[in-house]
């Protein structure tokens, strides 16, 4: 199909609106401007089949009336029947985008005199032309439109995916997928946005008040190692707590991470450096593997990333299995240093499930 150019004046009522200020237009510009706008107006795919036959028919330098037959157009539109096709063209009639000019046997043709004046007897697609500042203007609306919804709704996905991580079990993530399977208004996504921003932050909002320190009756006593902070007894308790796990016994057993590491792994801060690279490719987050650290000690994360990539299919989600060890109800129980004794047995390397957690099928097949 030929792209066909039409000069037409922008001057007028609508071209207040303004977003055309060549004289010369493509028509296709404008086609595809109600095509996308066409549901402003109410108007079907078939509608703008018939429309896009219509401005098929139009030579430049010939003016904008089709002179086409009914039957002409029903073919080029793809056999459509005639009242279909009439009833097509009033509807663009009703809305203003057609003109018609009858002949008194209803044929269409033109006419010219001998002084060059010209009389066109057809369908005058030329209000259509006319409103074509007004078709781009809404056009260009609905594509910002819809491009603000799809980004709006890519954030709400990647929060729930946080949220879902952190708190499988929370009820709102179900309803939040259950209403993105319909079609939102943007102020709704806006809506659900703003909801899912608030279940979010309450994941970092402590339940538990902060322990205070008890300082000793006497006032004249000084005790200046409660200035210490959490974090650093916690790190502290953690190596006191691996003291007996040596980083050779844990690369030599846990040989499948171990595999994954291009050079030697001589100490616990290079174990920790590979744990923090390994982690993302078994699906767990980087922010859960720093608060796994805050929480049990670098040594302890860094054991359960190798321990877990050991047992291999034997763990069914990695990302919820870490949680539970590490920051969930079940990290008092995880004891790197009798898994890594019990692993090192050649009878447990293919026949060893960790039996603190055999209970929680939905982590350990």
């Amino acid at each position: 199909m030929a792209f066909t150019k039409l000069s037409i004046r922008t001057a007028g009522a609508d071209a207040s609106r303004g977003s055309i200020s060549a004289d010369e237009t493509d028509i296709w510009t404008i086609f595809r401007a109600l095509r996308d706008a066409r549901c402003v107006f109410g108007l079907r795919p078939g509608h703008i089949q018939t429309l896009q036959a219509m401005l098929s028919f139009l030579k430049p330098g010939h003016g904008e009336t089709v002179f086409a037959s009914n039957d002409s157009i029903c073919q080029r539109v793809g056999g459509i029947d005639e009242r279909t096709l009439r009833r097509h063209i009033n509807r663009f009639v009703e809305l203003g985008f057609i003109k018609r000019n009858d002949s008194s046997n209803r044929k269409r043709y033109r006419v010219r005199s001998s002084g060059g004046e010209c009389i066109s007897y057809g369908l005058s697609l030329t209000p259509l032309l006319q409103r074509a500042s007004e078709l781009i203007a809404i056009a260009h609306e609905m594509e910002n439109n819809r491009r603000d919804r799809i980004f709006v709704r890519k954030q709400i996905l990647t929060k729930l995916a946080h949220l879902e991580e952190h708190d499988p079990s929370n009820t709102f993530i179900n309803h939040a997928r259950k209403a993105l399977r319909r079609k939102l208004s943007l102020p709704e996504y806006h809506a659900l946005l703003a909801d899912t921003d608030r279940e979010c932050q309450s994941l970092h909002t402590p339940d538990d008040p902060p322990e205070t320190i008890e300082l000793p009756a006497n006032d004249g006593q000084t005790v200046r190692h409660q200035s210490k902070s959490e974090k650093e007894k916690k790190d502290l308790d953690s190596n006191i707590d691996n003291e007996a796990l040596k980083p050779d016994l844990l690369t030599s057993v846990c040989d499948q991470a171990t595999s994954f590491s291009t050079e030697r792994l001589r100490n616990w801060l290079d174990i920790e450096n590979h744990a923090r690279t390994l982690a993302p490719m078994m699906g767990i987050h980087p922010e859960t593997f720093e608060k796994a650290k805050e929480a049990v000690g670098a040594q302890k994360a860094s054991c359960a990333i190798f321990i877990m990539l050991q047992l291999g299919k034997r763990i069914r989600d990695f990302g919820a299995y870490f949680h539970s060890i590490t920051l969930g109800q079940r990290r008092d129980q995880f004891d790197p240093v009798v898994l890594i004794k019990r692993l090192s047995k050649p009878a447990m390397q293919t026949a060893y499930c960790p039996p603190r957690w055999t209970s929680g099928r939905q982590l350990v097949q």
